[in-house]
């Protein structure tokens, strides 16, 4: 092939890049024109929402974290400790917060309705009344009385009065992690 086809062949692939480059730029330009949060793009964050719910129940609009809760401490794990009277009782199921409880031997932690509990570390069995015990919602098997509770596995309370305790016989705590309301006895 000549000299002259060579250099005239590079410049009109040159030439047709140069184009096809424009008119992809052009058409990404224009995709993102409109202002973010506008009737255009009405994408929302999850603060923006839980501060609209906030105004919207009379609570006014939340400046933290979307935790409203803010402490879930104390033995009867019920959302706010006693002398805090500023903020609103927590409705079942509102705060997300995982709390770290440590079950002596001779302790029960005994989970209300709804309540969530990881074992991270000891020997747990199950306390439950009747037939009926807590879920273990890892292996989708029904924990019942006397059952050991195994280790960093989910377990579920559908109802009050079920919870765990301390292996007999074990001199160790238990270190478990705990979402919802719960009482140490």
């Amino acid at each position: 092939m000549k000299p002259y086809m060579k250099v005239s062949l590079a410049a009109l692939a040159i030439g047709v890049g140069v184009w096809v480059g424009s008119v992809y730029s052009n058409t990404a330009i224009g995709a993102g024109t409109s202002q973010p949060g506008t009737a255009d793009d009405p994408v929302v964050t999850k603060s923006y929402v839980d501060q609209q719910i906030q105004k919207a129940l009379g609570g006014g609009a939340s400046t933290g974290s979307g935790n409203t809760s803010g402490n879930n401490s104390g033995s009867t794990g019920s959302g706010n400790s006693g002398g805090d009277t500023s903020l609103p009782p927590l409705v079942s199921g509102a705060s997300d917060a995982v709390e770290i409880v440590t079950v002596k031997p001779g302790q029960q932690l005994i989970g209300k309705s709804g309540a969530e509990f990881i074992v991270r570390s000891g020997k747990a069995v199950i306390v439950s009344e009747g037939t009926n015990g807590v879920a273990d919602l890892t292996d989708g098997i029904d924990l019942t009385n006397g059952q050991a509770a195994p280790t960093n596995h989910l377990l579920s309370f559908p109802r009050d009065g079920r919870g765990i305790t301390v292996l007999e016989g074990n001199k160790y705590s238990l270190t478990v992690m705990v979402r919802g309301g719960y009482t140490l006895k």
